[in-house]
């Protein structure tokens, strides 16, 4: 495999752990303000993003790839009100789509197919990622001044189950 995608696949592992710490973040901060579907929501978007580190983890691994495991930074974010999660959240799933189109760009000019291959999930996951995370901001910014509409909005949020990637590698 090529050094430079060996490194950003690499690298990618670290910014899905970092994911889910953000996400538990997030689910934290809704938990102390009473909305358990909130957290509901993004502890299991943390466990998702978990299982996307262990998807490259796994891939690096049975490509005979080294896999370094770098320390994971902590979330930095102070929230001022019940949007601005959603608002981190959307921008960060922006940024990790950035991080695998890197990851797809470098493989492509490598002609590394079996690494474009693996990607092709990771691209068509970060497209239901953002539609998800802009969605939540719409319904926020729509029903969550209203104390009724917030609670629905927040059962509709609990109903959430974790379910495990389809991605066979």
């Amino acid at each position: 495999m090529d050094k430079t995608v060996s490194e950003l696949l690499n690298n990618q592992i670290n910014k899905e752990f970092y994911s889910a710490y953000l996400y538990l973040d997030i689910a934290n901060y809704y938990d102390a303000k009473g909305l358990d579907g909130f957290a509901n929501w993004y502890e299991i978007q943390a466990k998702e993003e978990q299982d996307h580190a262990m998807l490259f983890y796994r891939y690096m691994q049975n490509n005979d790839e080294p896999v370094k495991l770098l320390s994971i930074d902590q979330p930095d974010n102070a929230f001022s009100n019940l949007l601005d999660p959603l608002k981190v959240s959307l921008e960060h799933e922006k940024y990790v789509t950035a991080l695998i189109n890197a990851i797809y760009a470098a493989a492509q000019k490598v002609n590394d197919f079996r690494t474009i291959q693996f990607l092709d999930w990771f691209i068509k996951e970060q497209g239901e990622e953002e539609k998800n995370a802009s969605d939540q901001i719409t319904k926020m910014e729509l029903y969550g001044g209203e104390a009724r509409s917030l609670y629905m909005l927040n059962s509709e949020l609990l109903t959430r189950a974790y379910a495990p990637p389809s991605l066979v590698l």
